[in-house]
């Protein structure tokens, strides 16, 4: 393989957006392919976006021998499938999160991506940007004391009126949870650990469409930590973080998309005197951090940063979510 990453868009979604930029200013990546299931669309985007190649369906993409690499940016309910076609198909693959919605696809996509020898991750963009590890790293060195609770939400307004959107869709599993809760139940885990919780709490407000419109749960791990999480659809635009330990709090401002906008992200560590440092990461685009990721395993055989085994923790986190808010228990992880 060249030492240059050749990528294709599995899709023509509009989150390609955010990819597509980063991929074309990364030193070791090309963007060179796109698909659709639609070939006048595929070429009129390939047109508009200087993309080389384009293709009226994904499995002429995933058959280019000079594609190294595939973003898949399909509805949720198509993550796994497609992962697995990739993969299978020897192209190493960033998934958009959540990469499953149950753990029998998540067996599959290991078994593709262990025969086939290709790297696939989760596309958790904030996990690989300096300022959550910086985060991580803190709380790691005891920077705030042994860690309690972690409180962390992300929610918008996404209301009926957008009906045909993906997000509000059951048969393309959507919903609150599927789409940004997973954000907040990702950064709980990582940060208490790496490890799933034992055991879950949760409520929901189903919406018209009969996905869940909000979420909120409580994860308790078997460290003592306890993680409040809550995402939604249904309030104006909210996002934060909270990571309190029992000698200081670490406050993220802007967790999940930090530096996307160009500006400086900023933390607030808070001490037990009530002093307060401010600790302010440079702009990065946290998007173009996971393709220098997937540049890094590809082509330095680096370990992911968001290893398969991790993306199982998350899917079990989230089912047991679902699992608890649908039947009003708590449920054992």
């Amino acid at each position: 393989m060249s030492r240059i990453l050749r990528w294709g868009l599995l899709s023509t979604a509009k989150i390609n957006n955010a990819l597509i930029n980063p991929i074309k200013q990364a030193q070791r990546s090309e963007l060179a392919a796109v698909a659709s299931r639609d070939g006048a669309n595929a070429t009129d985007y390939a047109r508009k976006h200087g993309i080389a190649k384009a293709y009226g369906s994904y499995e002429a993409l995933l058959a280019d021998p000079e594609i190294d690499a595939v973003y898949i940016s399909l509805p949720n309910s198509m993550h796994a499938e497609w992962t697995v076609k990739a993969a299978q198909a020897g192209k190493h693959v960033l998934c958009e999160k959540p990469l499953v919605v149950s753990l029998a696809e998540l067996d599959q996509v290991e078994a593709a991506a262990a025969s086939s020898g290709v790297t696939v991750f989760e596309a958790f963009m904030y996990l690989h940007h300096p300022q959550t590890r910086r985060a991580l790293s803190d709380i790691q060195s005891g920077r705030i004391g042994a860690l309690q609770t972690i409180n962390s939400w992300f929610n918008f307004s996404l209301p009926p009126v957008h009906a045909a959107n993906v997000r509000l869709q059951a048969g393309l599993t959507g919903g609150a949870l599927w789409d940004v809760g997973v954000y907040p139940n990702s950064l709980a885990i990582v940060m208490a650990g790496g490890v799933a919780p034992v055991e879950v709490w949760a409520q929901q407000i189903i919406g018209e469409s009969g996905v869940d419109v909000a979420m909120r749960a409580q994860l308790h791990f078997e460290n003592g930590v306890v993680a409040q999480i809550s995402s939604g659809f249904r309030t104006p635009f909210r996002e934060a973080a909270y990571l309190v330990g029992d000698k200081g709090i670490i406050q993220i401002m802007e967790p999940w998309k930090p530096g996307v906008t160009g500006k400086d992200s900023q933390m607030i560590y808070t001490n037990l005197d009530n002093s307060a440092e401010e600790v302010i990461t440079p702009a990065v685009n946290p998007y173009a951090c996971e393709v220098a990721a997937m540049e890094a395993c590809v082509l330095d055989g680096a370990a992911p940063i968001i290893p398969l085994s991790l993306s199982r923790i998350f899917a079990r986190s989230v089912l047991a979510t679902y699992e608890s808010a649908r039947t009003g228990k708590v449920v054992k992880v």
